[in-house]
């Protein structure tokens, strides 16, 4: 199962290159939550205007189509990032050291094999889809209303390429951590215990509980 992970920054090359990546991986994972409250708002409309006038918004379902890649594909290099996919924890937590970090290495590579060839996959579908030539660029389109699909295939091999540049660090990371020794490498997830994971949440709930104590000594005053 997934656990809580942290990954420790220091201001190594690296690092550099992590914290760079995250803030692409960020904004696609903004972008993934504003596609689910759109996919909201949208749902909102159509029930709505079939309830109220007996008009469903027009080609609902083909905006689900185009909607669908934004959050299916869009955050899983952030969710790699933070170590929140699927992991076998009880396993890997009973590895230490140069074991840990070869299991990790073999297991991040395996992983980037696949996604090379789904990123090879996927953009192939894409260009199946696209044409300059075509009316709005696009081969095939939605049933409805005729949206072009070429848009949402895309989405699937731009997400999954920087899922790889994220892989490819965490092998640096991994491989870095194995050949020297490390105990905390950067730029890769390490798996927080039950201690170390009650510490920062209350160090979290400690934080909150002081900016809303300013908050209310700033109102009386």
């Amino acid at each position: 199962m997934a656990g809580s992970a942290a990954v420790l920054e220091d201001g190594s090359l690296i690092s550099r290159l992590d914290r760079g990546l995250l803030k692409a991986e960020r904004l696609l994972a903004l972008l993934s939550g504003i596609a689910v409250f759109s996919l909201m708002i949208l749902a909102v409309v159509s029930v709505g205007g079939r309830n109220a006038i007996n008009a469903p918004l027009p080609g609902y379902v083909d905006w689900i189509e185009q909607i669908m890649p934004l959050i299916a594909f869009m955050g899983i290099a952030y969710v790699q990032r933070q170590g929140g996919h699927i992991r076998m924890d009880i396993f890997i937590g009973a590895l230490r050291g140069r074991a840990l970090w070869l299991f990790e290495l073999v297991s991040v590579l395996l992983i980037l094999l696949l996604i090379l060839a789904m990123v090879w996959g996927s953009w192939a579908h894409f260009q199946r889809s696209f044409d300059f030539a075509a009316p709005m660029w696009s081969r095939d389109s939605s049933i409805d209303i005729g949206l072009p699909i070429w848009p949402a295939k895309l989405l699937a091999p731009v997400a999954f390429a920087v899922l790889a540049l994220r892989l490819v660090l965490q092998i640096w990371g991994y491989g870095r951590a194995l050949v020297l020794g490390l105990e905390a490498p950067v730029a890769v997830p390490l798996v927080q215990g039950a201690a170390e994971l009650a510490a920062a949440e209350a160090e979290q709930m400690q934080g909150h509980d002081s900016s809303a104590g300013d908050n209310a000594t700033g109102g009386q005053g």
